[in-house]
């Protein structure tokens, strides 16, 4: 029988709509031995509006009749439930995650922050010391305040905006660890699991022969301690083209911009507080709602910058996978590998096309780069749904972002959900 050394062309690419959250097929194609399927994460956070019931399973089920005959590696770019929620078992061995797992993948792929003896041990975690066990404590406690902040937000006080509690709502319960999703994903492959940082091999080099698989991200605390904070405000950020100083319609509005200086005097006739005090408790209610926010967004985007990014050579293309990656995990991977970066074909867009996981120095890198490809060759991907990811009260949504999404329409060959509205159902991309 003939060795398979290399695909015989490149990948197809199927990308599943499973409303916020990504899932993507990459099948490719051997002359010998059956093709070799590449499942880069599985998962949907908050369950879409309109998706039909059991629609997770009818995809992991897809997944299992494209991988007849061949072979499954997954890819698991973070622990985010819209990334990974697909992965999740029941009892009755009849959930998405059950599908996959009988499918017996070779070997599952995971950030370095996963590695399970890291939070316990440092030196049994290569390329981890008392800093990364730091991180994961810090990571650790905040999911279970995330966890503990999730089911009890009805009993949060009535006073909150509806908005600002729905935000709680959304980023609280993506962010709480996944524990049957987790542990399945730590138990389902044939070989052990292998978690990666910048620089270290993939684990998918014997799977995918004749590929040339980079891993630039997540870098570790040593190479980037950035990864474990967040920046605000970058010029690097996709933002809004009318900020609020120019006003009009999609412009953001300060919170509690648009309420009286001295609510409380309406209130006096309740005796809930005197009128000379309404200015003060409105701020401190808004305090407060904003202090649970910002712990749990804190997570969400620390969580984000333990995404991997994945870059293949295949076929004479580039593709280009970052998860969720934001700009503090960019950040390494622009500095050490922009070499690799011209020249992309097919780039996955960051974080369902938020502001700040496209770095604008990446996309200039694309699309002007020596190497750049045409814009009728440069294909972009985003799984993304609009109202979900929403911006502070009165602020548009974050997610996708407009001007990050004109220049996707404009400067590439753009497929995303959002023009695919069939839940559970793939868009199939040839490249």
């Amino acid at each position: 029988m003939p060795t398979t050394t290399k695909p015989s062309g490149p990948p197809t690419i199927r990308m599943y709509n499973v409303g916020f959250g990504d899932c993507f097929l990459l099948s490719f194609p051997y002359a010998s031995g059956g093709d070799r399927h590449l499942l880069i994460d599985f998962g949907s956070h908050p369950n879409p509006k309109g998706a039909p019931k059991g629609f997770m399973e009818a995809i992991a089920n897809d997944i299992k009749a494209r991988c007849q005959g061949g072979k499954l590696a997954v890819v698991a770019t973070h622990r985010h439930a819209d990334h990974i929620s697909g992965f999740t078992t029941n009892p009755k061995g009849t959930a998405s995650g059950d599908i996959i797992r009988a499918l017996k993948p070779e070997v599952v792929v995971q950030p370095w922050t996963e590695h399970p003896d890291a939070a316990r041990d440092a030196h049994k975690a290569p390329a981890l010391r008392l800093a990364a066990v730091e991180f994961h404590k810090s990571l650790a406690a905040m999911q279970s305040y995330a966890a503990a902040l999730a089911p009890s937000l009805a009993r949060l006080p009535a006073f909150l905006p509806g908005d600002l509690r729905a935000r709680l709502g959304f980023i609280g319960e993506d962010a709480v660890k996944n524990v049957e999703a987790v542990k399945n994903l730590m138990t389902m492959g044939k070989r052990a699991p292998r978690y990666v940082h910048a620089g270290t091999a993939s684990g998918l080099e014997t799977f995918l022969p004749g590929v040339a698989i980079h891993v630039l991200g997540p870098p570790t605390l040593e190479e980037e301690p950035d990864i474990g904070s967040y920046a605000k405000k970058s010029d690097q950020y996709w933002l809004r083209r009318r900020q609020i100083a120019l006003g009009g319609r999609g412009a953001g509005r300060a919170r509690g911009a648009d309420r009286p200086l001295f609510p409380g005097a309406r209130r006096r006739a309740k005796g809930r507080f005197p009128a000379h005090a309404g200015w003060f408790v409105a701020r401190l209610r808004l305090a407060y709602g904003d202090e649970l926010l910002g712990i749990v967004t804190e997570l969400d985007d620390v969580m984000n910058n333990t995404s991997i990014i994945l870059l293949f050579e295949v076929a004479g293309q580039k593709l280009l996978f970052p998860g969720d990656a934001q700009l503090e995990n960019w950040t390494y991977a622009l500095k050490q590998y922009r070499k690799l970066l011209d020249g992309v074909s097919v780039y996955k867009v960051g974080h369902h096309g938020s502001l700040n996981a496209t770095p604008k120095a990446l996309w200039r890198i694309m699309t002007e780069g020596d190497a750049a490809v045409p814009t009728a060759q440069f294909r972009t991907l985003m799984s993304t749904l609009r109202d979900v990811h929403g911006g502070k009260q009165g602020a548009p949504t974050e997610v996708p972002r407009g001007p990050l999404v004109d220049e996707l329409r404009q400067k590439s060959k753009l497929t995303t959900t959002l023009d695919h509205a069939d839940f559970g159902k793939p868009q199939v991309i040839q490249i």
